[in-house]
């Protein structure tokens, strides 16, 4: 099990060729390739998790099954900061069947396609999903800025919500259930 603090902020990215050459000539390394990962939020009935402003996650991807619990997220020097934990699960399947017993659902599925690059201690993601690519960048916060400088944005540009906030607020609204963010067939 891993425990951390998350700091993380969002980009939009409007070219993402130009944002994936771009990354390893300012000497972020390729962590991990291009991969798919369908992730799902599960709750409790009332979603009580979602109303405390937390989350518990399945992410399935090529390099297997993640388990990661996420605290309420507050706003600090312009980022978004959460507790985080998170264990690699060998068997996803069995995982979403004893999530279901202990009474909770999927409440919101997304789908993306992320390529993830290290600079120093910074994570640098490109997730490509069904309502555009952004960047997360994850780490420290002077590396954050700093990163986010070189690649031509300031922090009026930074976008704190989940992937269920920024497909809500495209669905119309953050009070209505906006369905899952899939990729078409």
């Amino acid at each position: 099990m891993t425990k951390k603090v998350e700091i993380e902020i969002k980009l939009r990215v409007k070219d993402p060729a130009e944002i994936s050459a771009l990354l390893p000539r300012l000497g972020a390394r390729l962590l991990h390739p291009r991969e798919f990962e369908d992730n799902q939020l599960f709750d409790f009935p009332g979603r009580l998790l979602q109303k405390a402003g937390k989350m518990l996650r399945v992410r399935v991807c090529d390099r297997g099954t993640l388990l990661t619990y996420k605290e309420g997220a507050r706003v600090a020097d312009g980022a978004k900061v959460r507790d985080e934990m998170e264990v690699t699960v060998d068997q996803g399947s069995t995982l979403t069947a004893i999530l279901t017993r202990l009474g909770m659902a999927p409440t919101f599925r997304y789908q993306k396609y992320r390529t993830t690059y290290q600079y120093g201690d910074l994570l640098v993601t490109v997730d490509e999903t069904p309502i555009g690519t952004y960047l997360e960048l994850e780490g420290p916060k002077p590396m954050i800025d700093e990163m986010a400088k070189k690649l031509g944005y300031s922090a009026a540009d930074y976008v704190l919500g989940s992937y269920r906030d920024l497909f809500a607020a495209e669905q119309g609204g953050q009070d209505r259930d906006p369905g899952d963010m899939l990729f078409r067939a």
